[in-house]
């Protein structure tokens, strides 16, 4: 009985064993695995605003900031000398307004009255005690009313002018704010240099342009420059001259602005133009064999064009790096 049912137990393993592959190898191989499609289709609404979130640091961490420049055309008549001009050219600063008013309604009158007046007395001395009808000529050699008359009035006339030539010269040499625009002129022989101090301390070299460059450009010849000196309108400008070989003169007739540019020697003045143009001058000191071809072009632009030429230059503008700072900060709150 044991022995019978020992050979039963083998016999049945033998064939579990035998037909055990044959069953693994007809069993179909089960599909694959693929994600749910609804997930395809919402992944991307999904995903987006983590990567606006993401992408929102690196594009704030450098903020477009506008360095596009292109030279201001110049218009006719303004800011440069015209033909047959007798008067002085229109003035855009409030001190050559003041100094034009100065010369057409106060002196240029009264220079006109006396010079008539003193025509009028020499035709009536000349007519009235001629030879002709004065056969006995008068011996008075003294009148002590004429006297005191052409003594006083004079000096009233020049208290008159003094009053108001004191105050324009004492408002052309009055400093500077502290928050101006600083620009350093530099004379050479011959040509000029600017530099900016306060935006990265970078200097433009400023040469005359040839006649078929100038009219190419539409601008006069021997006033015409390659390079401009920028500074923005309607703000205060503080302008230090001086000169690197001989004494130079930086005018600019249309600004009212003249001052001397002396080698070791630093001159400060202040100018605020009062609207954008273009605004030409020349060096007003005989410097040497070119002193006639050493050419100034003065651009005004308002503020923000002037940053984007200081950037266009390589220079740096105030508040450029604190709005470069903050932007990080600002950008997840405004991916919100």
């Amino acid at each position: 009985m044991a022995f019978a049912s020992w050979t039963k137990s083998l016999g049945f393993a033998a064939l579990v064993l035998v037909t055990a592959p044959m069953a693994l190898a007809q069993t179909p191989p089960a599909p694959p695995v693929t994600a749910p499609t609804p997930s395809t289709q919402t992944a991307p609404a999904a995903a987006a605003p983590a990567a606006a979130v993401e992408a929102a640091p690196a594009d704030a961490a450098t903020p477009a900031l506008d360095s596009s420049y292109t030279p201001m055309a110049p218009t006719a008549g303004k800011g440069m000398p015209v033909d047959k001009g007798v008067d002085f050219q229109e003035q855009y600063s409030e001190l050559g307004e003041y100094a034009h008013w100065l010369d057409t309604s106060v002196l240029l009158p009264i220079i006109v009255a006396i010079s008539l007046l003193v025509l009028a007395l020499l035709i009536w001395v000349m007519v009235r005690y001629r030879a002709a009808a004065n056969p006995n000529p008068s011996r008075v050699t003294h009148n002590t009313a004429i006297e005191v008359i052409w003594t006083l009035v004079p000096v009233l006339i020049l208290v008159g002018v003094a009053v108001p030539s004191i105050d324009l010269l004492a408002k052309q040499y009055k400093p500077a704010p502290a928050d101006a625009v600083t620009v350093k002129v530099t004379g050479y022989q011959w040509y000029w240099g600017y530099s900016y101090p306060d935006n990265g301390d970078f200097e433009v070299v400023s040469n005359m342009l040839d006649e078929a460059e100038a009219a190419k450009r539409g601008e006069p010849h021997q006033l015409a420059v390659d390079n401009r000196m920028v500074v923005p309108a309607g703000e205060p400008i503080r302008i230090i001259a001086t000169a690197s070989d001989v004494i130079h003169s930086f005018a600019v007739p249309s600004l009212w602005f003249k001052m001397d540019a002396v080698p070791g020697r630093s001159n400060e003045k202040m100018l605020t133009i009062k609207e954008p143009g273009v605004y030409y001058g020349q060096c007003s000191e005989l410097c040497g064999a070119r002193h006639g071809f050493m050419p100034i072009a003065v651009e005004a632009l308002p503020r923000a064009k002037f940053d984007a030429w200081v950037r266009a230059q390589g220079g740096t503008v105030k508040g450029d790096e604190v709005a470069a700072a903050a932007a990080p900060a600002a950008a997840p709150a405004a991916a919100q």
